[in-house]
C-alpha cells in the first residue's frame, strides 16, 4: 500500500485530506467519526467576530425589553454581559482534547486588535495551527484595490508575529491578480495558502419577494479554480498549497495534487455523502498509486503543474476557443455524436 503521508504547515499529516470549517466539526462525534474516516486534519468551524457582535447586540436589546415596563422597574435582570468568544474556545479546546490528529483553529475577526487578541487567545488552546479567514464584501465605492489588500496583508503580518503556531490564510479568488497578493502573503513567512473561500450569496425568492438565505454546498467540478491556482503556485512560493471547493472523489484529490496542491480540504461531500465518505475517497488514492507504480505523494505531486508541464499555458487559458484550436480533435471526439 502507498504511503499517503505529507506535511502540512509544520505538520505530519497521514495523508492530504483535511476537513475544512464547518457546523459539522462542532459536534465532538462527528469529529470522532472523522477521525475514524481517516481524516488526517480538522479546521474547527470560524470565529466570526461579526457573529459574536451580533449575538451580543441582540442579548442587550432583550435583557433591556422590559426595562420601562413600570415606572420603578430599572432591570428585570441582573448586571449580564455576553460571552464573546468562550464558548468557541472552550469547544475549540474541548475537541483538541479529545482528538488525536491535528486541530486547526479558524478566525475572521473586524477590528486590528481584535484579530491579534482573538489569534493569540486561541493559541491558549492548544490547538496546532491557525487559518485566516481573510474575505470582505466591498461597501465602499471610494476604497482602492490597494488599499484593501495593504490592510488585509497588515492583519496577516500583526496575527503572524503575535502567535507561535503555524499560521495559514484562506483567500477568496477575487483580487485583481490573486498571485500577486499570495506573493505577498508568501513573503510574510505564512506557512499555508487555502484555494479558496466559499462565500455566501444572497438569493431572492420571486413569489414572496424577499432575501432567503439558501446552504451554501460546492458541487462535484467546483474545484477547478483552486487546480488552476494551484498549478501556478505548486514551485513559485514557500507556503503550502490547499486546495478547497466541489472536491468529492478520490480522483479529485489526486488531480489537485497532480496540478501542485499539498493537501485539500473537505466539507460538501461530508454533508452529502456522510462522513465515512472520506476512507472511500483515501481507498480511491491508493489503488490508483498502485496502479500507478507511486510509493509516495511526492511522486507524483506537481507533476503537472505549469513548471513541468508540456504545455506551459495550459493554466493560462480563460476562453474555450483557444482550447479548441489546440486539441480540436481530441475535443471534437470527446462529444457524443449528434
Amino acid at each position: 500500500m502507498a504511503d499517503l503521508s505529507t506535511n502540512y504547515l509544520g505538520l505530519k499529516l497521514k495523508n492530504p485530506i483535511i476537513a475544512g470549517a464547518s457546523n459539522l466539526v462542532t459536534s465532538l462525534e462527528n469529529v470522532k467519526a472523522m477521525e475514524k474516516a481517516g481524516v488526517a486534519a480538522i479546521v474547527f468551524k470560524s470565529l466570526f467576530e461579526e457573529q459574536i457582535n451580533l449575538e451580543a447586540a441582540k442579548m442587550d436589546e432583550e435583557l433591556e425589553a422590559y426595562n420601562e415596563r413600570h415606572a420603578e422597574m430599572i432591570t428585570l435582570f441582573p448586571d449580564l454581559e455576553h460571552a464573546g468568544p468562550k464558548e468557541h474556545l472552550l469547544n475549540l479546546k474541548k475537541v483538541k482534547q479529545n482528538t488525536s490528529i491535528p486541530i486547526i483553529a479558524s478566525l475572521n475577526a473586524i477590528y486590528e486588535e481584535t484579530w491579534v487578541e482573538y489569534a493569540q487567545l486561541i493559541e491558549e488552546t492548544g490547538v496546532d495551527a491557525l487559518e485566516i479567514n481573510l474575505y470582505s464584501v466591498p461597501k465602499k465605492f471610494d476604497l482602492t484595490s490597494k488599499q484593501a489588500e495593504e490592510k488585509q496583508l497588515d492583519i496577516v503580518k500583526k496575527v503572524k508575529n503575535a502567535v507561535k503556531i503555524p499560521v495559514s490564510v484562506k483567500i477568496s479568488a477575487f483580487y485583481s491578480n490573486p498571485l500577486s497578493f499570495i506573493k505577498k502573503l508568501d513573503e510574510l513567512n505564512v506557512d499555508g495558502i487555502v484555494l479558496f473561500n466559499k462565500l455566501f450569496e444572497p438569493e431572492i425568492d420571486i413569489e414572496q419577494e424577499e432575501h432567503i438565505f439558501p446552504f451554501n454546498l460546492s458541487s462535484k467540478g467546483d474545484y477547478r479554480l483552486s487546480l488552476r491556482y494551484a498549478g501556478l503556485l505548486h514551485g513559485n512560493i514557500n507556503a503550502d498549497i490547499i486546495a478547497s471547493s466541489g472536491i468529492f472523489e478520490g480522483e479529485d484529490v489526486i488531480k489537485l495534487l497532480l496540478a501542485g496542491a499539498d493537501t485539500v480540504q473537505l466539507v460538501s461531500t461530508l454533508y452529502k455523502n456522510k462522513i465515512e465518505h472520506a476512507t472511500k475517497m483515501l481507498n480511491e488514492i491508493n489503488q490508483w498509486m498502485d496502479k500507478k507504480g507511486y510509493n509516495s505523494l511526492d511522486d507524483f505531486r506537481g507533476k503537472l503543474a505549469r513548471k513541468n508541464t508540456k504545455d506551459p499555458f495550459v493554466y493560462l487559458r480563460a476562453q474555450y476557443v483557444d482550447a479548441l484550436l489546440n486539441k480540436s480533435e481530441k475535443i471534437i471526439k470527446s462529444f457524443p455524436a449528434i
